[in-house]
């Protein structure tokens, strides 16, 4: 069993950054993937960005690369979501994931563990 729960959300204006923390509880931390997904109203979850279980491989959507940055530190059972150049479509709840996805990885339906969920706030 994994506990995940995340921080750092807020209001930001556009061109901001902000760096969201999803802090996981017991010692299985490393055996998982992790992916953080955003939700905005009346849309779909999607996959912003994924890290694999040692941190060798990385994923971004196309509209957040070069932008945000996830990492993970497996001493701190933490993972992280550095988001620069915040846009107003960045506006979301952002919810941090654990699972072992395989080649699913963008799917949520493929992650067994969730935080509670993070707003993010982005104002033109």
């Amino acid at each position: 069993q994994v506990q995940l729960v995340e921080s750092g959300g807020g209001l930001v204006q556009a061109g901001g950054s902000l760096r969201l923390s999803c802090a996981a509880s017991g010692r299985t931390f490393s055996t998982y993937a992790m992916g953080w997904f955003r939700q905005a109203p009346g849309k779909e979850r999607e996959l912003v960005a994924y890290i694999s279980r040692d941190g060798g491989f990385t994923y971004y959507r196309d509209s957040v690369k070069g932008r945000f940055s996830i990492s993970r530190d497996s001493a701190e059972n933490t993972v992280y979501l550095q988001m620069n150049s915040l846009k107003p479509e960045d506006t979301a709840v952002y919810y941090c994931a654990a699972g072992t996805p395989g080649g699913g990885y963008r799917w949520a339906s493929r992650y067994d563990y969730w935080g509670q969920g993070t707003q993010v706030t982005v104002s033109s």
